[in-house]
């Protein structure tokens, strides 16, 4: 990257201020991107809240469609920045937030999960966290609010998410739960915590247990009753929300016949490798066989940790001396054991100032105590290098070219996800999964995020099922799941769950990496004997986060 920092233009001072204007109204935004200054409170998640935003949204929007690039970066950040403000006042008239309780990523699992990432280190540290522990009730509140205005409105979430998410809720207020466990170990590294710092925060964690209780009261005595019994969003909405995830409109039909295409020639490829690995086995007594060799298993969330830590660390290493740019201040990534029992693994970037790292969680669902190398690796490459992390704290770290805005909060799900994907591929290109076990857990993975393109779709938009009998629904699509990965039952019930209640998300990380492979061929062919993988693979990261139509515009100019 060039070290001369570019002159802020008009466009990035429009895109600086949507920045700060996001960190004061959703401040759990701000506690991501390390704006350590919000950190004691949440934003109103109440109706007028969510009105506020959209007013603050127009506002912005009308800003920039005033202004007129200068220069090519200014014109990705017009393009890409009108593009997600518009879509977001659409989602606003649809009435999408009156709805919005899922899973995985709402407001009931955005107030809890804001702790993860605070700073800890110091007692001044825990007062911080004592502050935001005390605005919970009224978080809470608010969003029950915007709830309850839904039923009013006859716009509810699916009753299944609902029930799904008052068992989360009984997990995070138990005595053993998130709120006890997490002030009970309160330990500043610089000794103990004032004895009145330990009351307030457990005062507060006990007010906060008692908001989720009320929380989780309204859920089963009004949401409940209101809430849909069908799962499908319909196809409206559904068009709505793969734009949001991918950045890019596609043919939904289309989309999903070529996700059937895709998944059968996953499972031809796995048996293929199947038979590498026992010759004339099935894919099925090939896993059976992996997962009966103990020199392929981690036994504990320690011993998965760190193995998680080691394989990670190697891959940095190594890729930064051979086939990427790695600057070293993103060379370090921390893999965690989240906090939590969800079933989810996910990637949070590093702050601003890298002064906390990018990290890798692993949720690991209560009674899961093995894990098998064999399936895993590949998922330590897609949320670390090459990767989430490095797609990711390559962005934050480009504060020479791209305003804020492009460096920690642009982007979208087929973006990222869709180059975790386009990385896994890679390694296996690079050399990093010659062992046939190792391909097959890449292989199951990908074959699990082809079903997933084939079951969102196929759900959402009402399809009629593989077998013939009916339309898809919430029964079929599990029995569907079951029958194409090879993973804990809590899993796949969790991840089933996910992608009825967040359309689509899911098909975003299939859909994302078939248009990374996309440009990444045209540019190919395009540029000839003049094209390298490394310098297109810079190229591209240097852009930071956009949707993925931008992407292609950037990179295949007419």
């Amino acid at each position: 990257m060039d070290s001369t920092p570019r002159t802020p233009t008009a466009i990035d001072q429009v895109a600086e201020r949507w920045v700060d204007t996001l960190v004061d109204l959703a401040p759990t935004l701000g506690t991501y991107i390390g704006r350590d200054e919000v950190n004691g409170r949440f934003g109103d998640l109440s109706p007028e809240g969510h009105a506020e935003i959209a007013a603050a949204t127009r506002r912005t929007l009308d800003e920039l469609s005033a202004l007129e690039p200068v220069d090519t970066i200014d014109e990705v950040t017009k393009t890409d920045l009108s593009a997600e403000l518009r879509l977001d006042l659409e989602l606003h008239e649809a009435k999408w937030h009156l709805r919005d309780l899922n899973v995985i990523a709402s407001a009931a699992q955005d107030v809890r999960s804001a702790f993860d990432l605070m700073p800890t280190g110091s007692a001044d540290d825990w007062s911080v966290i004592a502050q935001r522990l005390a605005a919970v009730p009224d978080a809470l509140r608010g969003y029950t609010a915007t709830l309850r205005e839904g039923i009013a409105q006859g716009v509810t979430p699916a009753r299944r998410q609902v029930v799904e998410v008052a068992t989360q809720i009984d997990r995070y207020t138990a005595d053993d739960g998130f709120f006890a466990s997490f002030v009970a170990d309160a330990a500043p590294d610089e000794g103990q915590l004032p004895a009145s710092l330990a009351r307030t925060l457990a005062d507060n964690s006990a007010a906060a247990r008692v908001a989720y209780h009320e929380l989780r009261r309204f859920l089963a005595e009004e949401l409940v009753p209101a809430a849909s019994d069908v799962d499908a969003v319909g196809r409206e909405l559904y068009a709505l929300n793969s734009r949001r995830f991918l950045g890019a409109t596609i043919d939904l039909d289309e989309t999903y016949d070529w996700g059937r295409e895709e998944l059968a020639r996953m499972v031809a490829e796995q048996t293929a490798i199947a038979n590498e690995i026992v010759p004339g086995a099935s894919v099925e007594e090939a896993v059976a066989h992996l997962e009966a060799d103990p020199s392929r298993k981690l036994v504990g969330t320690e011993a998965l940790q760190r193995w998680m830590q080691e394989t990670s660390d190697r891959a940095v290493a190594e890729l930064a001396a051979s086939h990427f740019d790695i600057p070293e201040a993103i060379r370090t990534i921390e893999c965690m054991i989240a906090p939590t029992q969800e079933g989810g693994i996910y990637y949070t970037g590093p702050t601003d100032d890298f002064s906390r790292p990018g990290r890798m969680w692993w949720s690991v669902p209560e009674g899961v105590t093995e894990f098998d190398t064999w399936r895993e690796l590949t998922t330590v490459y897609h949320e670390g290098v090459p990767g989430h992390h490095l797609q990711i704290a390559q962005a934050v770290y480009n504060r020479a070219e791209l305003n804020s805005w492009r460096r920690l909060l642009a982007g979208t799900s087929g973006h990222a996800e869709g180059w975790a994907l386009y990385a896994e591929r890679l390694m296996e290109q690079l050399g990093y999964l010659d062992d046939p076990a190792d391909r097959l857990g890449m292989l199951d993975g990908q074959r699990m995020r082809a079903a997933r393109v084939v079951l969102d779709i196929g759900v959402h938009l009402g399809k009629p099922r593989l077998d013939g009998d009916g339309i898809w629904d919430a029964a079929y699509a599990l029995d569907f799941m079951r029958g194409n990965v090879n993973m804990s039952d809590q899993f796949v019930q969790f991840e089933v769950n996910r992608y009825l209640g967040w359309p689509g998300q899911a098909p975003s990380y299939k859909v994302g990496q078939r248009i990374w492979e996309q440009v990444r061929e045209a540019v190919q062919q395009r540029e000839g004997e003049r094209f390298s993988f490394k310098d297109f693979h810079k190229r591209a990261l240097d852009i930071g986060g956009v949707g993925l139509d931008t992407l292609r515009s950037v990179l295949l100019p007419r």
